[in-house]
């Protein structure tokens, strides 16, 4: 069967210039790096790390992959350049990679704000013992009774939620940043330095323009919160636990004004005792059909002015909050899963509705779609190296592969295979990443690479007769402490 041919030159300009970009952005060995981006993006068989040197994309032999990992992000170089632009203009230089993923990204038409999504993902590596850094981290286990940790490390996802012309569109999230959270840190601490470094680059097209961040229930903790607040352009729709306690704003009477500091808690809010709470300001239903034909009935309740505890640093009664409560019901009236409790925290929240933040969070799981399909079709998790900094380097080409699934789907032509009647060929409207993925070489192989060709270097030397390779160091599996664990006073 003959394979169609592109028609529209200025997508073809777009995807060639995006991905010269990024050829750019390489600051070594920028052609082996071009070369295994394409074959992790257009890899169908492969199953390990080396066997990608056997795609038709990747024209260099096997050991120009692991050249590639550790030449791709040069972070000696970076840190000297940002240490020279700090001390010339008193700020770190912007992150490349950032800007030429963000250009991928249009302006939203549909709502009047940018979607973000941000989500821990673990990286297990429990018998590499000679991997620095390791600790015990969550992992999801599907046996009944297991405990949910491993052994390795967790990186922090900052991806893009674009908009969706139907509800039932393909869900696509476009990983921006993603950070390796260390021992000292947590998820949540890493995730906020991804956001104001996001926040803070002017040269980025969401700059001084209404942002919205939707998170799971870790991200609902003060210290999170707060420093997202001041952020004066960021809203955070973030899920909370059903037994938060939350407080009401206090009373304004002019009358009864007394001495000393006013009250800044009103009554308690009690998510767990429905006699705590008060009347809602807002309710609102909506009815949705699901991709099946099933109807729910969505019940939205909304609570104004609500405020959480704080500390003498986290005054977060100067930040106040919506809370919602989403209850989703059959046509008999039956409720179908437990409430979900949400809060919209910042300055601009009120341009956000109930059912607005509703479906902004419902959009929320395309970030897990992401995860999954990086970890089972892009080898994400895969590489298996003792070098922490390598490591790091593969999670940002799997993201930059990922991305360049996302530039090509207007590109890509739906094949479907022979079992697969109910799919109808050569369909533009059930554009994939798997999809995408399939038809990605024949992409290339039509429109060409920035990658030079390869040239023959000759045989190396090897190693010197008697030489010998130095045993690496095993490090131990390190646990964190609790941040609020005090330290042993020693004996005086």
């Amino acid at each position: 069967m003959s394979m169609p041919k592109f028609n529209n030159n200025k997508l073809i300009a777009q995807f060639q210039d995006f991905r010269q970009k990024i050829y750019n952005c390489f600051e070594s060995c920028s052609d082996a790096c071009m070369d295994l981006l394409d074959a992790i993006a257009g890899n169908t068989g492969a199953n390990s790390i080396a066997e990608l040197s056997l795609s038709p994309l990747f024209l260099r032999s096997y050991n120009s992959i692991y050249k590639a990992i550790e030449k791709s992000f040069n972070t000696i170089s970076q840190e000297m350049n940002n240490q020279e632009e700090g001390e010339g203009e008193g700020k770190e230089k912007p992150n490349n990679l950032i800007r030429v993923v963000s250009d991928l990204i249009k302006q939203p038409q549909q709502r009047p704000f940018y979607l973000f999504a941000m989500d821990t993902t673990p990286h297990p590596r429990p018998y590499a013992r000679t991997l620095a850094e390791r600790g015990y981290i969550y992992q999801p286990n599907t046996i009944k009774g297991n405990k949910p940790i491993n052994i390795g490390h967790s990186y922090s996802i900052l991806s893009i939620l674009p908009e969706k012309e139907t509800a039932n569109a393909v869900p696509w999230s476009i990983p921006i940043s993603g950070e390796r959270v260390s021992l000292d840190k947590t998820g949540v601490d890493v995730g906020s330095e991804q956001i104001s470094e996001a926040m803070s680059d002017s040269s980025l097209p969401w700059q001084e323009k209404l942002c919205v961040l939707v998170a799971d229930s870790a991200y609902s903790q003060r210290s999170f919160l707060f420093e997202q607040s001041k952020h004066k352009n960021l809203v955070v729709i973030a899920r909370v636990r059903s037994n938060r306690i939350f407080y009401q704003s206090p009373p304004v009477d002019e009358s009864k004004k007394k001495r000393g500091c006013p009250k800044k808690y009103g009554e308690r809010f009690n998510l767990a005792d429905v006699e705590t709470w008060h009347s809602p300001d807002e309710r609102t239903q909506i009815q949705q059909t699901t991709c099946k034909g099933r109807l729910l009935n969505i019940t939205i309740l909304a609570w104004h002015q609500m405020l959480m505890r704080g500390t003498k640093h986290q005054k977060m009664y100067r930040h106040p909050f919506t809370l919602l409560r989403i209850h989703v019901t059959d046509d008999t009236n039956q409720s179908l899963w437990k409430p979900m409790w949400l809060i919209v925290i910042g300055d601009q929240r009120g341009e956000i509705s109930p059912t607005v933040a509703n479906h902004c969070y419902r959009q929320r799981f395309d970030i897990e779609h992401m995860l999954r399909f990086s970890k089972q079709r892009l080898l994400m998790t895969e590489f298996q190296t003792p070098d922490v900094e390598h490591e790091q380097n593969w999670i940002r080409l799997v993201m930059l592969a990922y991305a360049q699934l996302w530039a090509a789907k207007d590109l890509a032509t739906h094949l479907p295979r022979p079992w697969e009647r109910y799919l109808k060929p050569q369909s533009d409207t059930i554009m994939t990443p798997s999809t995408v993925q399939r038809d990605f070489p024949r992409i290339i192989s039509e429109i060409g690479t920035p990658a030079r060709s390869p040239k023959t270097r000759g045989n190396s030397s090897g190693r010197v007769q008697g030489q010998t390779q130095t045993q690496r160091t095993k490090h131990p599996v390190i646990k964190k402490l609790s941040k609020s664990t005090p330290s042993k006073q020693k004996a005086a």
